[in-house]
């Protein structure tokens, strides 16, 4: 039982190349497409979990009553939704930039999605295990700014142009602490593939050894995703609605879709950079994992639903002045306890 499911991707991958008897290239081709569309089928359902989980936090927040008409307790709500979206006109104003506005909603989504390529979902239950794991997912995060600048730029619309550029002030910023928190826990391991690192907790959670660095690494990434109390990209009160005011219908829905999928990437990365991953005693590891990913996601509502929105200038005075302070102090720490524990414990993690 502990294990049940945490061979799916080998069983698959066995499966399909006996299938197409032994064509190496053709069962890596299909083999491909076939995580691809699992990666999508589990970011869509996390989506609509994670759109309604919202709500109902919210509600129990606020002490109000949220959804509660449509499906049991209101959990059909989402269903509406999305026939909503897709019933509405998708708009286009008459001088946008046509194709870089009409792309950028795209290429959000596709950024997020491919993040999940390295993320170990369970038990050899990773769809692409890189020796780079950690580096890939911060070098494809750090490209999640330009469809937010493209579109923008593109909606040739002043407020649109403001949010936009609001945003590579916010991302860039809170990037550098979110990238110096995460160096900790590659100090410790020594590499950056992220089945490694689950397997480095097996007996210790890192957010033990890392609790500054988990600390600066939920606060840098609810700021880099956009989370109140740091959405000053979108400022709806300021803005209209921010990078996407021109955006309507579908094209909407998939900046919307992409801001939850970021959602689920960053707490996804937390529970496997500090929290063991898919690491846990009785239930399988991949349940463990989802465990862990939605304790995140509540910990970041939390977060929303309890602090005013920040001033700008007080944003980027909070992100330079103290988150980025304290990642480098912790950098430091951890050198200096590597080498304590190196001279206590000699030939060890050499």
């Amino acid at each position: 039982m502990p294990q049940f499911g945490s061979e799916i991707f080998l069983v698959i991958a066995h499966w399909i190349r006996g299938l197409l008897g032994g064509n190496t290239l053709a069962a890596d081709v299909v083999m491909n497409i076939v995580k691809f569309l699992m990666i999508y089928i589990v970011l869509v359902l996390a989506v609509c979990v994670f759109v309604m989980m919202e709500r109902k936090v919210c509600a129990w927040m606020q002490l109000r009553v949220g959804p509660n008409r449509l499906g049991p307790h209101g959990w059909m709500q989402i269903i509406g939704d999305m026939v909503k979206l897709m019933g509405k006109e998708d708009f286009r104003p008459d001088k946008v930039d046509k194709w870089p506005w009409a792309l950028a909603p795209m290429f959000f989504l596709g950024i997020s999605i491919m993040v999940f390529a390295v993320i170990p979902f369970g038990k050899n239950m990773v769809p692409v295990d890189l020796d780079l794991g950690i580096f890939y997912i911060i070098g494809l995060s750090a490209l999640s700014t330009l469809p937010i600048v493209t579109a923008g730029w593109a909606s040739n619309n002043k407020y649109s142009l403001l949010g936009g550029m609001r945003s590579v002030a916010q991302m860039i910023s809170y990037e550098v602490p979110l990238v110096f928190s995460l160096l900790g826990v590659v100090m410790i391991t020594q590499t950056f593939k992220t089945s490694a690192i689950v397997e480095a907790q097996q007996h210790v959670w890192f957010i033990l050894l890392q609790p500054i660095g988990f600390v600066v690494y939920v606060i840098s990434a609810m700021a880099e995703i956009n989370r109140a109390p740091f959405d000053l990209i979108e400022a709806e009160s300021e803005f209209g609605c921010g990078y996407f005011t021109e955006y309507s219908g579908l094209r909407f829905g998939l900046f919307y879709m992409a801001e939850y999928a970021n959602l689920f990437i960053v707490a996804a990365v937390a529970a496997t950079v500090f929290l063991g991953g898919w690491q846990g005693p009785f239930l399988p590891g991949w349940l463990w994992f989802a465990i862990k990913v939605l304790f995140v996601v509540f910990l970041i509502m939390w977060f929303r639903w309890t602090f005013p929105r920040f001033r700008v200038d007080h944003l980027m005075h909070f992100g330079w002045k103290v988150l980025l302070p304290l990642s480098l102090a912790n950098i430091v720490i951890t050198g200096i306890g590597i080498y304590i524990y190196q001279l206590i414990y000699p030939g060890i993690g050499g």
